[in-house]
């Protein structure tokens, strides 16, 4: 899936830009150099920006910089140790053998101050509120609410929701540095969200990836990307491959060759055991596949199951 966003805070803790005063445009020279040195929390980082709030307190730079003080500070990663096979998404950093010899997973997990938090929200919400339109500072504050929930994201659901509707039915003109912010960009960003959701592979997390996907058909009601997603939930998360595979053939329907929905067909009928949609499935890889060994995996594999 090609990205549009980076839907991780650390993109937002990079060299600001601007076009001020000089005077403030000082203050921004000097936060970029401690930032690049010492990083958004560093030595001497908070005694700048109470300047520069003080001489600028509507300088959006200024909030954004205190947004990726408070947010850095409020964090601590721990290596911790999980049952599971994966926290997060993410593979544990090391397995080790108890005194039994059965495997031990650690992980690495951020937590979060949540006073330091909330004030970090605070400033996001600060210029949200000044600058409505601006899709960026909207995403920005959906990445924080992830990174900050994660197993279950109810509050970046409950902000995401209120951005879809905002945007379907109040039809804003988004502004994005350096990108066209149209519904194409829009749809595509939400996605990256929805896979946010669905690679943490929780209960809740995937009641998210459900519910802004159905959100987003209620708007979209003919978008492949979302269709395959409620697809994937049923099949995956519910374990409905019935249900699944009713999303799988109608994007299928309006478009043969969605490689998504093609793959995702053969695994839901190599799980059921079903030979007649794989060899099908397998078909339709074969003639739309853009990788010429996805393609010549599929032939032999309809090979094998014609003998």
């Amino acid at each position: 899936m090609k990205k549009y966003i980076t839907i991780f805070c650390a993109v937002f803790l990079a060299v600001l830009s601007v076009s001020a005063q000089n005077s403030e445009q000082d203050y921004l020279n000097r936060y970029n150099l401690l930032l690049k040195n010492l990083g958004p929390s560093g030595v001497g980082m908070e005694t700048l920006l109470d300047r520069w709030e003080a001489a600028y307190p509507d300088d959006v730079n200024m909030v954004l910089g205190k947004f990726s003080y408070y947010f850095a500070k409020s964090q601590k990663t721990e290596v911790v140790r999980k049952e599971q096979p994966k926290f997060l998404g993410q593979p544990p950093v090391m397995t080790l053998k108890d005194s039994l010899g059965h495997s031990v997973n650690y992980f690495e997990e951020t937590f979060f101050v949540d006073s330091l938090f909330g004030k970090a929200e605070y400033q996001i919400d600060k210029i949200i509120k000044k600058y409505p339109d601006r899709l960026d500072f909207r995403f920005l504050k959906v990445s924080a609410l992830i990174a900050y929930e994660k197993e279950s994201p109810d509050m970046a659901l409950s902000e995401l929701k209120a951005l879809v509707n905002y945007n379907c039915l109040d039809s804003p003109s988004w502004e994005y540095p350096n990108v066209k912010a149209d519904q194409d960009f829009f749809k595509a960003a939400i996605q990256d969200f929805c896979f946010a959701f669905y690679k943490t592979g929780t209960v809740s997390s995937y009641s998210a990836f459900r519910d802004i996907s159905e959100l987003m058909l209620k708007y979209y009601p003919e978008d492949p990307l979302f269709m395959d997603n409620m697809g994937s939930y049923y099949l995956v998360a519910a374990g409905n491959p019935k249900m699944a595979l009713k999303y799988y053939n109608k994007v299928l329907k309006k478009n043969p060759g969605d490689i998504t929905a093609i793959k995702n067909s053969i695994l839901l009928a190599r799980n059921e055991k079903n030979r007649k949609l794989e060899k099908k499935s397998l078909q339709r890889l074969a003639k739309y596949s853009q990788d010429s060994t996805e393609r010549k995996s599929a032939e032999i594999r309809l090979e094998s199951l014609h003998k």
